[in-house]
């Protein structure tokens, strides 16, 4: 079967174009827990899932590309981004968390635009661990379970939340230190 080269970037690109429709549905409302927040709680969830389905798509036909590993990382932070940032907006998560959460994202995003011209810089294992627990946490943060399950989901919301923290730290403590490796290596 034939697949086209660049279906793995169009189902990137389409995940970036949900972050805002995400974004506009959570806030929408107030965050509410009606049915615009159930949707885009759904919205969030299907479109950060994509992740997966457009890097095997890439790496099981053979057809990655600088432009995916580019646009692959922006897609995450886009969905990621609105996320935190519209959880804060709606005062369900505290800004330190989000403001912490955006440099080290804006941060390794701009760093990669610096020396796409050297190389392009991948996203780690670490990286990929960071972003899935970002996307379950954000995923529990989203969904209006309280009223249904108990408030014991925030409890375990806000677990998953500080070890998403904790590993985007990690994650960029450990990307920089790459980084700082490889160039040594090359100088050498």
């Amino acid at each position: 079967m034939a697949v086209p080269r660049q279906l793995p970037n169009a189902i990137t690109i389409v995940r970036i174009l949900c972050a805002p429709v995400f974004l506009w549905m959570l806030l929408a409302d107030g965050g509410a827990d009606g049915p615009l927040r159930w949707w885009a709680a759904v919205l969030f969830i299907a479109a950060i899932a994509t992740d997966g389905i457009d890097g095997y798509i890439a790496r099981r036909y053979e057809i990655v590309t600088d432009l995916g590993k580019i646009l692959d990382p922006i897609a995450d932070k886009a969905l990621t981004g609105c996320a935190f940032v519209g959880l804060s907006i709606l005062g369900e998560l505290p800004w330190w968390v989000t403001i912490v959460v955006l440099v080290r994202e804006i941060g390794i995003t701009v760093y990669r635009f610096i020396v796409v011209g050297d190389h392009v810089l991948a996203a780690a294992w670490m990286g990929k661990l960071k972003t899935l627990a970002q996307a379950v946490a954000l995923s529990l943060a989203l969904l209006p379970l309280a009223g249904i399950v108990g408030d014991w989901i925030i409890w375990v919301n806000i677990v998953t939340m500080w070890i998403a923290v904790i590993l985007t730290i990690a994650s960029g403590i450990d990307y920089i230190v790459s980084e700082v490796r490889g160039r040594r290596a090359k100088a050498s």
